[in-house]
């Protein structure tokens, strides 16, 4: 019944609904919207672009920094999700998309996330904004900061919420999807919010309560099979903007259209861009990877130690190489001396594709290696001559 559904909406917004992720070499697609690209999550491999670097008004696709800002401030003990905001006068002022907060009114940083990611509320993403760091200006300072840190070289943001039309307030469609790429690497539990496609507030102010519909503005999540994400934007200055994300067998991308002409097209287009990427690339997971293995350390009276895999390999693929030609193999440091602290890296985990090297992963101490002294190693000859 729900994939019935999706083709219904799908057709309604002249989208071609993907299918199954084969690989193809397909012809690059044409698109009208003057501004895109594709990427994929885990590697930030670029699948497809279009003036990627060109600078444009993005209009609330912008809130991408806002919210990753807002997440890095949880994940750093600054906020938490429970803590309430208090909505400023400055904030309840904001137009466009909003969720009518009050001059006062109290909200938790959950909530108001929800009001960012679903409704796209400009009022709400204001109210965070001073929340972080005082004021909407500071905290934009922390938004260009970040981009700069990004390497996001074709961005100077103005404001929060992407309602001004300052000429200094612009980004490019590669540097949306580093953004994106960057809260969906490292936040992924925002599609637990990107995802919802309707859910109520409820208002409380001294006047009484009431509650107030978030209606998702990504028309992609019921029209894209394993889309869930992650914010749209538009004014009659940037035009219609998406990110958009889907996952689809392990692969996800993030399809970024600026500019588009109508609404219409922003869907399809970022639609068929996603299409392209799925059957344009396909990617290797090594499920077989040892979990933990022993070594020899030098200097050691225990001799034998613990190491691990720092980290999963993955492998993005774009020209439907035979994965089971994937070899693996160990490369060791010459001498693995102690002392050694548990997280040091003693070697690779090297994996080569037709003899050539696709990538590694570290290996690293999985216990501490003290070095052994001059009275562990008298311990040691007493302890063998009185046994």
């Amino acid at each position: 019944m729900k994939k019935i559904f999706i083709w219904i909406l799908a057709l309604s917004l002249g989208l071609h609904i993907f299918e199954s992720p084969v690989l193809s070499l397909a012809a690059e697609p044409e698109i009208e919207t003057p501004h895109a690209v594709v990427m994929e999550v885990s590697t930030g491999t670029v699948l497809f672009e279009k003036n990627a670097d060109e600078g444009v008004h993005p209009a609330s696709v912008i809130k991408i920094m806002t919210i990753l800002l807002i997440f890095e401030a949880i994940a750093k003990g600054e906020i938490s999700l429970t803590d309430e905001v208090m909505t400023s006068a400055y904030a309840k002022s904001m137009g466009g998309s909003q969720v009518y907060l009050e001059t006062g009114e109290t909200q938790t940083v959950e909530t108001l996330l929800k009001c960012i990611i679903i409704a796209s509320g400009n009022d709400a993403a204001v109210a965070m904004a001073e929340a972080i760091a005082g004021t909407e200006e500071a905290f934009v300072e922390q938004m260009n900061e970040k981009a700069a840190a990004l390497g996001m070289e074709n961005t100077h943001f103005v404001d929060c919420c992407g309602l001004t039309e300052a000429s200094e307030h612009y980004t490019s469609a590669r540097d949306v999807a580093i953004m994106s790429r960057e809260l969906l690497y490292n936040y992924p539990e925002v599609t637990e919010y990107s995802d919802i496609w309707m859910e109520d507030i409820t208002h409380v102010t001294a006047q009484g309560s009431s509650v107030f519909t978030l209606t998702n503005t990504n028309k992609l999540l019921r029209a894209y099979e394993g889309c869930d994400g992650l914010k749209t934007g538009s004014t009659s200055y940037a035009k219609y903007c998406l990110s958009a994300t889907a996952k689809r067998d392990g692969i996800r991308l993030i399809s970024v259209i600026l500019t588009a002409p109508d609404t219409k097209t922003r869907f399809a287009e970022a639609a068929q861009l996603l299409n392209y990427g799925f059957a344009s690339c396909s990617m290797y997971y090594d499920e077989e990877a040892p979990a933990t293995l022993e070594i020899s350390v030098k200097g050691t009276i225990q001799g034998k130690f613990t190491v691990c895999l720092d980290g999963e390999f993955s492998y993005l693929s774009t020209t439907g190489e035979d994965f089971s030609l994937i070899e693996k193999h160990f490369e060791w440091e010459e001498e693995i001396t102690a002392p050694l602290e548990k997280g040091d890296q003693v070697g690779e985990y090297v994996y080569t594709l037709d003899g050539n090297r696709i990538g590694s992963v570290p290996v690293v101490m999985a216990e501490d290696a003290p070095k052994a002294g001059y009275l562990d190693y008298l311990n040691l000859a007493w302890e063998r001559w009185a046994g």
